[in-house]
This record gives C-alpha cells, structure tokens and sequence, in this order.
C-alpha cells in the first residue's frame, strides 16, 4: 500500500487539481487532503476519487498536518508514505520507478526525486547538514560572499547525476518507507514551517539511506514565499531559530562528522 497527503491553505485550486491528475492516474492507495485554510472550500475534492480523504483542520503547521496522515498510513499498515507539496506534478511511471527502487534496497528509508523548475532548470536541493550561515545569515549578505558557501552546501558539484545518500532532502516530495518512520519518529511538531524536512531526514539519516533518485523527476513550482513576503520571512527565522535551539548553533558535532563523511564519499 502506498499511501500519501497533502497539506493545503488556501492554494489555487488548479494547481491543486494538476497534482490531483497524477495522484488519481499513479497507484496511490489513498490521498489525505488535510486543509488548514480558513474554510473548508476544497471539501468538494473529495468527490473526485473514493482514493481522497478530506481532513478540514485547524491551521497547526506543515509537518504536524503531514503527521495526521502519516499515522492513519501506520494504522492501515502502509508500506510507504508519500509527503506531497501544492505546487507540484509528475509524469506517469515516477511513483512506480521510485517504490521499485525501494522495494529493492531495504536500508533505504526516503527518497527524493530529481526536482526542475517548469522552465526546465534544475532545483538543487540536496544539501549538506545547514549550520546557520546556510540558512539564516546567507539571506542578507551579497550573493557573491555566499556563491562558492552554497555551491558546496547544495552539493553542486556532483552534477546531480547519480544516487547520492543525502541528508537533507526537501520537503517538496519525500516518499517515506512507513516502518522507517516507525522508528525514527514523526515531523517535530515544534517547526510550524520550513526546517521540518531538514529536522526529519537528518533523523532517518542515523538509520536508513535518505537518498537522492535521478532517475526518477517532478516539476516544483517553487514560490520561495519567504523571500517576497514579510510574515514568511518572520515565520522562516523563528522556526530555524527553534531548529538550531534543537541541535546546536555553531557546535555540532553530528553536523560536522555526517557532513565529512558525505563529502568524502562524494570525492570532494
């Protein structure tokens, strides 16, 4: 059983329904739609496959919305668990392609696709271990005192052209194996937004493979709101603040023995 959700909030509707497209057309058992939006708009959604499940919710966060589907996926005794961004889509076949991956490599507990923005451009969005230069100071100093900072950090030069054992994946798509998550535990519901992906993957990073797939891909339409909008830049800063509260500023001794040994494994 592959299950998946998605969180929205007031998100366009077409949008919603192009990712609906491939939900409905690829073997997803069952999709939660949990919607934190004021009303409950979208309920009608519901209506377009017995395969959705519409959770009308208060607005509690990105990752503690994922985890109310997530533990109905532990419940019915899914295999996998899929975490769905709004602003996403793929082709048919990329469910398939990457739970033939993981039916095969049991030591894997996450994956995340090779990701392009419409146009074609590639995301880079597997990263080292952020310490908080990465992701807090990096937004208000010159791009070029931080250009060659992110070309390692986002592990640019790999080329993205090969499986990589990553650990930190973004939270746009992350196809979970359920009983690894079992295991190292839900999203931390202390992150309302953002650092939930970084928080997770490093935890399933101590257990399991948290891999990058090229051979599978989807489309992002990444909006990066935090960088045009005030409320969520302040909701951005606050929820790193919380996360390197959680595993330490600028002396953390994991972060520094993982990022190493990624590095050395990459050649670098």
């Amino acid at each position: 059983m592959i299950n998946a959700s998605l969180v929205i909030y007031h998100n366009s509707k077409k949008d919603v329904n192009k990712l609906l497209d491939c939900v409905l057309s690829c073997p997803i058992d069952n999709l939660f739609i949990i919607d934190n939006s004021r009303n409950d708009f979208y309920r009608t959604l519901e209506c377009r496959s017995e395969k959705i499940r519409y959770i009308h919710n208060e607005n509690i966060g990105y990752g503690a919305s994922h985890n109310i589907a997530i533990r109905e996926s532990i419940d019915m005794g899914a295999k996998y668990h899929v975490v769905l961004n709004p602003d996403i889509y793929f082709q048919d076949g990329t469910i398939e392609t990457i739970a033939q991956y993981m039916d095969n490599n049991e030591d894997v507990g996450q994956i995340m696709p090779k990701v392009f923005y419409p146009n074609g451009d590639l995301q880079y969005l597997c990263k080292m271990i952020p310490n908080p230069i990465d992701l807090i100071f990096k937004r208000f100093l010159p791009s070029k005192l931080i250009e060659n900072r992110l070309y390692k950090f986002q592990l640019r030069f790999t080329g993205y052209d090969k499986i990589m054992n990553v650990p930190y994946l973004s939270g746009c798509f992350m196809f979970f194996r359920v009983s690894a998550l079992k295991q190292v535990g839900l999203f931390d519901e202390r992150f309302f937004m953002y650092p939930e992906d970084i928080d997770i993957t490093r935890r399933m990073h101590r257990l399991y493979k948290t891999v990058f797939y090229p051979y599978a891909s989807i489309v992002h339409e990444h909006a990066a709101a935090s960088k045009t909008n005030k409320r969520m830049l302040k909701i951005h800063i606050l929820n790193m603040i919380k996360y390197f509260n959680k595993w330490g500023w600028f002396f953390d001794k994991e972060r520094r023995m993982v990022n190493n040994a990624l590095l050395k494994e990459l050649n670098y």
